[in-house]
């Protein structure tokens, strides 16, 4: 026999009349004049319970329940007196006045209030099960597990099988650093926690499996930030005879339908689709948030000879970049961006490598360099200042940014400040920002990107990437030209999911590791078995990921993807409920033949 009749949250004015059995815990006690309410919570919802003074045992139960204990309430469901009414609860229209009361287990005095709207992260952490019981943490992991399921009925749907791939694997360190877990029965060995079920999903495409997913852990021991984690859930797929239109096709649907269904959004149809090239071109981003209406004007050509050194050096260096944003309004009188705000975007840009933030004020276009107030104007010509204004179309009352740099560093630094710009009080009142879903397709990514520290060719995705039909003599007589069947969704901003179409062919596979200078003896002991299986008629064959955590911290509108993760660790890889990582005793290390040293610091004099 169940200990109760229906969840709280859901009991309505449906039920007038009836007796019904409740369970929860404690969200408020009020004592009104004798008469004790009590807010009763459950995963639902609350419930006005009304313990009377007339009902002596009850009552007396009631006197001694305090906040989060865990009660069972029997009563009977009537209308609340009018003017009492909560429009904002299910049950808001009725309360149970209370026959029985029951202490299911009392509690200790609770570290917060449940209701508490501004606790820090490190009290939510360390108290996860209690900031687990607040509604809003409630409502996150409720709508994950909805994305989930819908997830899994249209892969169902749509002949995808589900297939699960070791957690135990081979070490292949391609990007992020491995977690290493030791081997004790085989000393000195170690496996690797997988950053992907990537081998492996290609591997089911040779096996002749044809259509798999699953919704996996990953592991990447990496620098933390709001949208990473050292293990992190993905929807990972993979289909066989595919061509990347269909892939695109396919999960657009996918996350058009998961929007649709757990929260009735309608997202565009179809996505907007943008080259790599043109994206870091317009916004200095391969994942645009196209929700900022603030857009780059490229000037490095205008630039290669004007007396103002900052803008000549970084137009003539190899792989330089000066590029204009123009800000609607943001020199206008009254309205327009103050000195201070400039001076703090100044400092903001110098995060991401920036010397400096050049800008110009447009008081009077019509007077040429007269009407416009910098510091930098005197040493620009007359036909670059004639070129600016023309290629921004600025207008009065406008303010115009720069950046000039490498390529790279005017990229991180002007993307991220055309972001906060759109994203500040003053772009949204002035109409730089629109309050809205913006999804995106992100197309023909570079195969490689060069590193110079290592003085090599990176793979911008992974080694298994293929190139674009046409690119693959490219691969060994001119890399950087190489362009890829790689793909990006994006959504404000946020990298939802990347895949691409996988090399099939060996001889192409080859040519791609030969292009990274990895070797065939270190090819053959990284990846000999994948290697080996394309040798077997492998099939075209492509797929794509999505982050399940990032999906649904952008639904939930949260500002972490620790929010609607039930036990996530700290950006220091910590656990502060369990306190992991810990200490391990000397004889599970002498177990695992491993030894720890001591690793002496030098103290600065």
């Amino acid at each position: 026999m169940s200990m109760r009749t229906n969840y709280c949250g859901l009991t309505t004015e449906k039920m007038l009349g009836q007796t019904v059995t409740l369970c929860g815990w404690v969200h408020r006690r009020r004592d009104h004049g004798g008469i004790i309410f009590i807010d009763l919570r459950d995963r639902e919802g609350l419930v006005q319970v009304v313990c009377d003074p007339d009902r002596p045992d009850v009552f007396k139960v009631a006197e001694s329940v305090r906040n989060e204990f865990c009660l069972q309430v029997t009563g009977i469901v009537r209308e609340r007196p009018q003017g009492t009414v909560n429009e904002n609860l299910t049950s808001g229209r009725i309360e149970v006045f209370c026959e029985k009361l029951e202490v299911l287990n009392p509690s200790v005095t609770p570290p917060f209030q449940l209701d508490d709207e501004h606790l820090s992260e490190t009290t939510r952490l360390t108290h996860r099960v209690l900031d687990l019981r607040r509604p809003q943490m409630q409502n996150n992991l409720r709508l994950r597990y909805k994305v989930a399921m819908e997830t899994r009925k249209y892969l169902d749907e749509n002949g995808f099988i589900d297939i699960e791939t070791p957690m135990l694997t081979k070490s292949t360190p391609e990007g992020a650093r491995d977690y290493l877990v030791p081997s004790r029965v085989n000393p000195g060995e170690f496996f690797a926690l997988p950053q992907s079920p990537q081998l492996f999903k290609q591997l089911l495409m040779v096996a002749g499996f044809d259509r798999y997913y699953q919704i996996t852990k990953c592991f990447r021991d990496e620098d933390l930030r709001a949208d990473r984690q050292p293990e992190f859930t993905q929807i990972d797929c993979e289909m066989s005879f595919v061509e990347e239109q269909e892939i695109r096709d396919l999960f657009e649907n996918m996350i058009r339908g998961i929007f649709k269904k757990t929260m009735d959004v309608d997202l565009p149809n179809p996505f907007p689709v943008m080259t790599h090239e043109l994206a870091m071109a317009k916004y200095g981003s391969d994942k645009p948030d196209l929700r900022v209406k603030l857009e780059f004007t490229e000037l490095t050509d205008v630039m290669k000879d004007v007396p103002f050194k900052v803008f000549s050096n970084a137009a003539n260096m190899q792989g330089g970049r000066v590029v204009a944003l123009l800000v609607p309004g943001g020199s206008a009188e009254g309205s327009g961006m103050p000195r201070s705000e400039i001076d703090s975007y100044t400092q903001f840009v110098g995060i991401y490598g920036a010397k400096g933030l050049a800008y110009i004020r447009v008081n009077d276009i019509e007077k040429g360099a007269a009407g416009l107030q910098s510091p930098i104007v005197k040493n620009l010509t007359e036909e670059s200042i004639k070129q600016i204004l023309e290629r921004t179309g600025a207008k009065n009352g406008d303010l115009i940014f720069f950046g000039a740099d490498k390529a790279r560093v005017v990229n991180d630094a002007m993307g991220a400040l055309r972001n906060k710009i759109g994203y500040s009080d003053f772009g949204h009142a002035n109409g730089l920002f629109d309050e809205a879903w913006a999804p995106l397709w992100v197309i023909d990514f570079p195969m490689f990107e060069y590193s110079e520290s290592d003085n090599r060719w990176a793979a911008c995705h992974h080694p298994f990437t293929s190139p674009k039909d046409g690119h693959e003599d490219y691969l060994e007589s001119d890399p950087g030209r190489c362009l890829s069947k790689a793909y990006d969704m994006v959504l404000n901003g946020w990298e939802l999911g990347g895949g691409s179409i996988r090399i099939h062919k060996e001889e192409v596979q080859s040519k791609v590791f030969r292009a990274l200078k990895i070797s065939d003896t270190e090819a053959q002991e990284k990846f000999g078995f994948l290697l080996d299986a394309l040798q077997y008629g492998a099939p075209p064959h492509g797929g794509l990921a999505f982050g399940l955590d990032r999906l649904v911290t952008l639904m939930t509108r949260s500002d972490s993807i620790r929010d609607v993760i039930a036990f996530p660790k700290t950006q220091r890889a910590q656990c502060l409920l369990t306190q992991a990582p810990s200490e391990v005793g000397e004889k599970q290390l002498q177990e695992l033949h491993i030894r720890l040293r001591k690793i002496e610091t030098t103290q600065p004099a």
